[in-house]
């Protein structure tokens, strides 16, 4: 269910496809209750699962998968910024082009879109972790930098 542990692929072209890559590769964090209960025994089994343990590795499954989806999202944002600096600079040289101004618009709009998807990680990320730290608290001490 989760993000593979190598960089994750997303195409920053179309912004629908970039979108659905990203909520696959959020499977991790829309089920963290699921993964948590999973995780963490009740009390009549805590002697039989190192609930310490359990709670480490699904705190470095987390981190990766923020880290890489925080990367890609980045790297899509560079990557339209530096589309719609081109085509800016075209603009100037060539006032009258109305298909020149459109495909201007569409980038700077699909720019706007891909800045508001690295809100949307911030506040996934955000949940994640407050959940995390609510039932793992006890278990596993996350590092201070993340």
């Amino acid at each position: 269910m989760a993000a593979p542990s190598g960089e994750i692929s997303v195409t920053c072209d179309d912004f629908l496809e970039f979108q659905e890559a990203l909520k696959k590769f959020r499977t991790i964090d829309d089920k963290i209750v699921y993964q948590l209960n999973t995780a963490i025994p009740t009390s009549s089994f805590a002697d039989k699962v190192n609930a310490g343990t359990q709670c480490k590795s699904l705190y470095e499954e987390l981190s990766r998968g923020h880290v890489q989806r925080e990367n890609a999202i980045r790297k899509c944002i560079q990557q339209v910024s530096q589309q719609v600096a081109k085509l800016r600079q075209a603009r100037e040289t060539d006032h009258d082009n109305i298909n020149l101004l459109k495909q201007l618009r569409k980038e700077q709009t699909k720019l706007r879109l891909m800045q508001q998807e690295m809100n949307v990680e911030e506040v996934v990320r955000d949940r994640s972790l407050k959940i995390f730290q609510e039932r793992c608290r006890t278990f596993y001490k996350p590092p201070a930098s993340s």
